[in-house]
């Protein structure tokens, strides 16, 4: 007998948005360590691109239309890149560690595989 999927009523339901979500707070909490000066930098940018990317997936959840669903999901897609990218710069100058840094960035292709 098949397992049962659970029911979705809200975007907080979707497994990819729990991901985005994880990611996300591991972004605030690794920023909240920054040099004061990268607060409008790396810090701002970080937490933008992580904000988007749950923001696209439950943006996309809202619409009627598959096709408006799936631009969603690919500009949270973008997000979580750009996330990635933002972490090698942070990597460079050891604002975050090579084991941090490898943590989320498997965090970050998982919820890229989620959100296809």
């Amino acid at each position: 007998m098949a397992a049962l999927k659970p029911e979705i009523k809200t975007f907080e339901d979707l497994e990819v948005w729990k991901s985005c979500r994880e990611i996300r707070k591991k972004v605030f909490a690794i920023t909240s360590r920054f040099p004061a000066e990268e607060k409008h930098r790396l810090v701002d940018q970080l937490r933008r691109a992580a904000v988007s990317a749950t923001a696209n997936v439950a943006e996309g959840y809202g619409r009627y239309h598959y096709q408006e669903n799936i631009q969603f999901c690919g500009q949270a897609r973008g997000s979580l890149y750009e996330i990635l990218d933002h972490l090698t710069t942070c990597l460079d100058p050891s604002f975050i560690s090579e084991a941090e840094f490898e943590e989320l960035k498997q965090d970050i292709l998982t919820g890229i595989k989620k959100v296809g």
